[in-house]
């Protein structure tokens, strides 16, 4: 008991975090005293051994891990609980917009979505000139920044070539803030070369936004449609996901014999543990902690048998390596074609039996494969089924070598293909980069420039100059910067290798 009460006088008293830090990081000590839901003894032993993980989502799920409010609902209805009248102008719009969020909970503390900004906002345009759109807009994007520092923080614009979202990508690049995080669907029957230029180019600017392959995200969800949250997860509009747990592909490829041991036995087993660890948490949320009373559900902001469950995955670089060496073989993920390949048909037998699970109180009854981006702490692993750090090829061998991955993992796959700041010359090669990406498969175009400032860390923004703040013991008012700090320590982010772009992979290419 004295070492928790030493725990928790130190954070009351360092100096580098706001009080609004230090209140979040109690309410976590306080959970964690809480007791966890009753695992049987395999599932709590795979957990302890973090062969399976939790993402440490707390020892209490009393509200979901992801939210995405139908935010049309509640400017179309008001909301009588938040005493909200309907908007009728646009800065009645933004108002309620910014009222909302802060009554949307997450695993951050946060809301992790903010929607489809241009859809919701067109409709209240009408009048409204170009210049003072873009003065509201400026300001609703500095609110955000301020007042919900959270790098985890997520808008959606597109696919439409409309003012709205050609005013916020003209904002994003002007202020180069961590938050919001933002996503532009694209639809090549849809969008136009003229915005999606824009979008790359903002890229080469601030690595921002992401660009989501629209019509293959819109196939794996109906009528009412997805959200891109967080750092780039797909999951439906109105409800979100329950929780998000996990799978270290190489501890299981470590507790195999061999590449059969690894099919037959080593990884169905953990697979099973994993959604054993699911259904309690999942059960524990809709059962127990009382949240699906909210007004949120009340209102129709969300439903709860719109909320799915996130079945991650990390680590596959390492597990097909493990696995390659155990065979006597010796190509590496990302390089060899037989170690690629291997790569693929883990993923598919993935998708195949997260498929065939039936799961209570998810949406369509079955949870949604994840290549899970990993956390700050995870050393000596790489992240979902991204090429490891330092060995990335060129742009063209990355996206070939991981574009068969991305029809597995509907609710969110992403790689990050680090770019020499030498495309700040030549931004078509960027737009082309994008393109062929997504003809090649890939559900999210991502990247990085080298020499930015604001940078993507596993799909989430930090500024290396916030960083070295916070490394010189000046605390950070952003909330994820300790983490990007972590990560940069302990998982090689800054050992990613700058590539020239190449013409070789235009829309074209096959």
């Amino acid at each position: 008991m004295q070492e928790i009460f030493l725990k928790l006088r130190h954070i009351t008293n360092d100096r580098t975090l706001s009080p609004g830090q230090k209140a979040r990081y109690l309410s976590l000590e306080a959970e964690g005293m809480l007791p966890y839901p009753a695992l049987d003894v395999e599932t709590q032993e795979a957990l302890d051994q973090r062969v399976i993980c939790d993402m440490y989502e707390g020892h209490a799920p009393y509200k979901p891990r992801y939210v995405l409010p139908d935010y049309g609902v509640v400017l179309k209805n008001g909301s009588e609980y938040l005493e909200l009248p309907v908007p009728e102008t646009l800065d009645e719009a933004i108002n309620t917009l910014m009222i909302a969020y802060h009554h949307v909970p997450s695993v951050t503390g946060m809301p992790v979505y903010i929607g489809k900004l241009d859809d919701l906002l067109l409709p209240f345009c009408d009048g409204v000139s170009d210049q003072e759109l873009y003065r509201r807009i400026k300001l609703f994007w500095r609110y955000l920044d301020r007042t919900l520092p959270d790098a985890f923080m997520h808008a959606n614009i597109g696919p439409t070539d409309n003012r709205v979202a050609r005013t916020i990508l003209r904002v994003d690049a002007e202020l180069k803030q961590i938050a919001p995080n933002l996503t532009f669907f694209y639809d090549p029957q849809v969008s136009t070369d003229q915005i999606l230029a824009i979008a790359t180019n903002n890229i080469i600017e601030c690595c921002k936004p992401h660009i989501a392959n629209h019509p293959v995200h819109a196939a794996a969800f109906d009528e009412r449609g997805y959200g891109i949250v967080s750092c780039y997860n797909a999951l439906p509009v109105a409800g979100g996901s329950s929780t998000l747990t996990r799978i270290n592909l190489k501890e299981v490829a470590l507790r195999s014999d061999s590449e059969a041991h690894f099919f037959a036995e080593m990884l169905p087993r953990y697979m099973d543990l994993n959604f054993r660890l699911m259904e309690t948490r999942i059960d524990y949320l809709f059962n127990e902690s009382n949240f699906f009373d909210s007004f949120l559900v009340a209102e129709g902001w969300i439903a709860r048998d719109r909320f799915t469950a996130m079945y991650g995955v990390f680590a596959m670089a390492e597990a097909v390596n493990i696995l390659h060496e155990k065979e006597g073989r010796a190509g590496r993920y990302g390089f060899d074609e037989t170690a690629n390949v291997l790569g693929h048909e883990i993923s598919r037998v993935l998708a195949e039996a997260v498929g065939k699970r039936p799961m209570d109180n998810v949406w369509r009854d079955r949870a949604m494969l994840h290549s899970q981006a990993g956390l700050s702490t995870d050393v000596g692993t790489t992240p979902g089924v991204r090429i490891p750090y330092g060995t990335e090829p060129d742009p063209v061998t990355h996206v070939q070598a991981l574009s068969p991955h991305h029809k597995y993992y509907p609710s969110g796959i992403s790689e990050i293909l680090t770019v020499d700041e030498t495309v700040k010359g030549n931004p078509e090669a960027m737009f082309q980069l994008c393109k062929g990406a997504l003809a090649c498969g890939f559900r999210e175009f991502t990247a990085n420039i080298s020499g930015n400032d604001l940078v993507r860390v596993t799909g989430y923004m930090i500024r290396l100059s916030d960083v070295k703040k916070f490394n010189e013991g000046k605390g950070s008012r952003t909330n994820t910067t300790a983490l990007g700090a972590e990560a940069a320590e302990l998982t090689g982010i800054a050992e990613r290798r700058p590539r020239v772009v190449g013409h070789e992979l235009s829309p074209s290419y096959s």
